[in-house]
């Protein structure tokens, strides 16, 4: 019994809200990685892609796609971990910023990507999910310090 804490820390409603809201923001990366590689070439189409950029992300190296996959699942994993109060947030989040910024970085010096991929509503979207992450992040590092995360 000696282990146990006396005052344990009580769980924020504000934690709820933002893990929810995390959870639900987050899926949508994993839901277009998950069909874009399940049915490509249906599922880009229905997003509205043309033909080159379709080509695009049909030729995506292996790597890259790794990187990808970092960002979204280790997004998916951080707001889960937030949800059962784990520490271990802050490592799934960060994962997931390195994951986004190894994937853009790597597009961003990528001469043969279509001019099409980089408009202003790409690039709104890019800054979107950017600061939403690195929130999630911040989040959950003040939560650990709070020690409401374990």
């Amino acid at each position: 019994m000696d282990n146990l804490q006396d005052n344990p820390v009580k769980t924020p409603g504000h934690l709820w809200a933002v893990g929810v809201i995390s959870l639900l923001w987050n899926s949508f990366g994993c839901v277009d990685y998950a069909m874009s590689k399940l049915d490509p070439l249906g599922y880009m189409k229905s997003v509205g892609m043309t033909e080159a950029e379709i080509a695009y992300m049909l030729a995506m190296p292996a790597w890259l796609s790794a990187f990808w996959a970092l960002g979204v699942w280790g997004s998916l994993a951080g707001s889960l971990l937030l949800l059962v109060r784990s520490r271990h947030a802050v490592t799934a989040f960060a994962v997931s910023l390195g994951g986004l910024g190894a994937s853009q970085l790597a597009h961003l010096l990528d001469s043969t990507m279509p001019t099409s991929m980089n408009s202003g509503a790409m690039m709104a979207m890019n800054l979107l999910i950017w600061g939403s992450l690195v929130f999630f992040l911040w989040y959950a590092i003040r939560m650990k310090a709070a020690g409401v995360l374990h």
